[in-house]
């Protein structure tokens, strides 16, 4: 009971450990997922910080931009990002796109979500990741938002009837305002006319709402043209391919583990079972010793009462042979005699079982070992009236001459009680290979029922009234003692078979 509480604790900690490391590796693999996020978020920033200097260097006449330039620059920055930039849109007050470059937009969900980022399998698209007023040098009247208006809106509204006069030249940026350094030279506007600018810089720009247009009509076109929001789609796979490495690298990271801490259960078990069989072992080795000594004490009290048995067997056939003895006391005698000779007989076949085998080989002429098994039945042969024949090819075979005959001898005997008058008996013996052979006991009695073909070897275990049940166990000792192999099979078209196996022929 101690060892199996001791095996539920340990089993229950490594069971407890698995389940720390699982839930540690699914919030690593989380915070990595968030991680890659966050990334691909501040990658869309820096795209939007490039998305304003891109506006701020395409500026013309009051914060109108050239929707063709515009797009051809936008174009430029998503094939140059492609592996990460899908698509930027310019949206109107109406979330209508002004201009586009790239593809993958998706307006409604983000907008009927309420959100400003909106995940899917492969893009995450971003409203307004930044603002984008904050990415423009100067202010548009008070808003932050250019007007995008493409080359043949901007001739029939701005350039019929412009005034003409002398071109100013742009002024001086502010000192504490550096201009960007782009791949192409940047047109600089000068800021709005406002009360404000007029102060920090101390002149009027030169372009403004134009003088035909009234203050409706130019607003107006911004609500149309004038960019109040942009949407940015950025690419899911470099997420995606991180997230799938890292999966991968925590799936190999939780096998390991789960092999580890299932080696560790089994080899603690292993151990357990070690310690619990080497426990049996010491056990088995004292009660064997114990039998052994018993065994001993037991085959000493038979020698020993044999000889008592032999003098009572020897004084009722004195009895017998007097002169003059009543019939009913020769009756008596006989009895004496037959029940002390059944006595012997179990005495002798238990000092027989209970003898140490210890096997010494030698090289045998088969056939002449069962000739002379043969021959020492030749008493219960005649009596019971049986034909035993005998048969194959001659052979030399290693074994012990007294043990094979002993085991020949109590199979034979235990045929002539099996089977009735006239009955048959064969001993065959046969090669099983070049180096095996085999020999076969067959009777034509009633045989042995299958369930009874392994018990049968089991020490006083019988079906005869007159065995002693030692007889086949005999039989088995000295087949085991020699390696081999013994079987009860069924004889066509009746009987019984016994079969010793794997007798090794001489060399």
């Amino acid at each position: 009971m101690e060892l199996k509480n001791r095996n539920a604790l340990l089993f229950g900690f490594l069971l407890g450990v698995w389940l720390l490391v699982m839930a540690w590796l699914t919030a690593e693999h989380l915070r990595v997922r968030e991680a890659t996020r966050a990334w691909l978020v501040n990658r869309a920033k820096d795209i939007s910080t490039t998305l304003g200097i891109v506006l701020r260097s395409q500026r013309r006449f009051g914060g109108v931009v050239s929707k063709e330039r515009l797009e051809a620059s936008l174009t430029e920055l998503v094939r140059q990002e492609k592996d990460e930039l899908n698509g930027i849109a310019l949206l109107n007050a109406a979330g209508e796109m002004v201009a586009s470059a790239g593809t993958g937009f998706d307006l409604q969900t983000p907008a009927s979500a309420g959100t400003t980022e909106h995940w899917d399998a492969a893009t995450v698209t971003l409203i307004n990741p930044v603002d984008l007023g904050t990415n423009l040098t100067y202010d548009i009247e008070g808003t932050n938002l250019p007007i995008i208006l493409s080359r043949q809106d901007f001739t029939n509204r701005f350039a019929t009837n412009r005034p003409m006069g002398p071109r100013e030249p742009p002024p001086e940026p502010p000192p504490d305002e550096s201009p960007p350094r782009l791949a192409f030279a940047p047109v600089v506007m000068p800021p709005p006319d406002n009360e404000t600018n007029r102060t920090r810089f101390g002149f009027r720009p030169r372009f403004g709402r134009p003088r035909w247009m009234s203050e409706e009509e130019y607003q107006a076109l911004r609500e149309k043209q004038g960019v109040r929001s942009f949407v940015i789609v950025m690419s899911a796979r470099p997420l995606r391919a991180a997230l799938g490495h890292d999966l991968w690298l925590r799936a190999i990271i939780a096998l390991l583990a789960t092999i580890s801490l299932a080696g560790s259960g089994l080899a603690w078990r292993n151990l357990t079972r070690s310690s619990e069989l080497q426990i049996r072992l010491i056990r088995a080795s004292e009660m064997n010793s114990h039998l052994r000594e018993m065994n001993l004490a037991a085959a000493g009290l038979a020698h020993e009462t044999r000889n008592p048995l032999n003098i009572i067997r020897g004084m009722a056939q004195m009895i017998s042979k007097q002169a003059g003895v009543p019939p009913e006391i020769q009756e008596k005698v006989r009895s004496i005699v037959d029940e002390t000779d059944k006595v012997t007989a179990q005495l002798n076949e238990f000092i027989n079982y209970s003898r140490p085998r210890e096997v010494r080989r030698a090289n045998l002429a088969l056939n002449s070992v069962v000739n002379e098994v043969v021959r020492a039945l030749a008493y219960d042969i005649e009596e019971k009236q049986v034909r035993f024949e005998t048969g194959g090819e001659p052979m030399t075979i290693e074994a012990d001459e007294q043990m094979l005959r002993q085991a020949l001898f109590n199979l034979g005997l235990n045929a002539i009680q099996a089977v009735g008058p006239n009955g048959q008996i064969q001993i065959v013996t046969q090669k099983t290979s070049a180096v095996e052979a085999a020999i076969e006991v067959r009777d034509d009695g009633p045989g042995v029922p299958a369930e009874r073909r392994q018990e049968i070897f089991k020490p006083y275990f019988t079906t005869n009234q007159k065995g002693t049940g030692l007889g086949l166990a005999v039989v088995q000792q000295i087949v085991l003692a020699h390696g081999w192999e013994i079987e009860c099979r069924p004889n066509h078209p009746k009987g019984a078979l016994f079969r010793i196996t794997h007798l090794k022929i001489a060399g």
